[in-house]
């Protein structure tokens, strides 16, 4: 009995080891990410940070034509969630294992299919996704690894890793228009697909900035099926415009005015105004404002018209109009436009 106590304690002392992990302590390379959003793309850079501890880094504890982590420890990765451009090279999206060729003059920034190794141990030349050559610059002296993001654009963005008195930039450039669009295309097969205002604001997008015309139709005519209004239409109708379809375009407009809300018609308005068509948008503006006679918004939009037309004294006594039905919020606003109008 005591042989085989024996052998059943040992057994559990076995599967305790086996089973059982060590506990954690503080790392000397204190682990940091950092993030950054480009249009509907992020990125992150996650890594561990290393002091200098008063060492030579370049071209000793990190020695000039090796592969080198870039920081300590595990894998320092990047990960995107759309395509990219580095330093004008394609990079898909994933997360990559992110190592460095260190050199005198002239480094290499690496992006691997590899991203869970232990550093820069068992790098493989094979399984590399983008080999970038980049120009190191000199800094201010940084005790702490540090990676970030500079140089904030549109469409753009630098990133950098920064170590003693060393920085390594690399631009990093996402097509913006695709990128906003691929988002539309997402959103619309989720909730937004069932309304008309997601079909449209993505129509309207690629009208205001003169791109994908022919999905733009579509989408305005998924739109106009869901709910036909005076936005989505008017959006049609400027896209038939640019065929040369005006008479379908002007059918388009007058069944929207006949359907559009005050709300509705104060923004075709407006935005007759932005194409400086004066005459249409204050007819607009009077047709809303006999519709909708109580409001002082419909008065107000009618003084900006004017006011923009030159007619001053008009442009008055319709602000004059709108100050006396305004809730008070809105007086102090108007009577300085009163009072500025000689």
């Amino acid at each position: 009995m005591k042989f085989k106590y024996k052998i059943f304690v040992l057994f559990i002392f076995i599967s305790v080891l086996q089973y059982s992990q060590n506990i954690d302590f503080p790392r000397i390379s204190p682990h940091a990410s950092v993030s950054q959003t480009i249009g509907f793309t992020s990125m992150t850079i996650d890594y561990h940070r290393p002091g200098v501890k008063g060492r030579v880094i370049w071209g000793s504890l990190v020695p000039y034509g090796e592969i080198w982590r870039g920081g300590a420890n595990k894998n320092t990765t990047f990960e995107i969630s759309g395509d990219v451009k580095i330093n004008g090279e394609d990079l898909p999206a994933g997360k990559y294992g992110f190592h460095l060729l260190p050199g005198e003059d002239e480094w290499i920034i690496i992006f691997n299919k590899v991203n869970n190794a232990w550093g820069s141990f068992f790098y493989d030349e094979s399984k590399n996704a983008l080999r970038v050559k980049v120009k190191p610059v000199s800094t201010a002296f940084c005790e702490w690894l540090q990676y970030g993001f500079d140089d904030l654009k549109q469409n753009s963005c630098v990133a950098y890793l920064r170590w003693e008195k060393l920085k390594i930039p690399f631009k990093i450039e996402i097509d913006f228009h695709e990128n906003v669009l691929n988002h539309f295309r997402n959103e619309l097969v989720s909730i937004p697909g069932f309304s008309w205002q997601g079909y449209y604001q993505a129509a309207n997008y690629c009208l205001q900035n003169e791109i994908n015309y022919d999905e733009a139709m579509v989408w305005i005519d998924k739109s106009i099926e869901i709910n036909p209004t005076l936005p989505n239409l008017y959006v049609k109708s400027e896209l038939l415009r640019l065929k040369g379809k005006n008479e379908e375009a002007d059918r388009l407009i007058k069944n929207g005015i006949e359907i559009a809300d005050e709300e509705q018609l104060n923004t075709y308005g407006y935005a007759l105004l932005a194409k400086n068509e004066l005459d249409s948008a204050i007819e607009i503006f009077k047709l809303n404002a006999e519709r909708n006679p109580k409001s002082w918004n419909v008065y107000d939009s009618l003084g900006d018209a004017m006011a923009k037309k030159g007619d001053l004294k008009e442009a008055k006594r319709y602000f004059k109009i709108a100050y006396e039905k305004a809730p008070e919020n809105q007086k102090d606003r108007i009577q300085k436009i009163i009072n500025s109008l000689h």
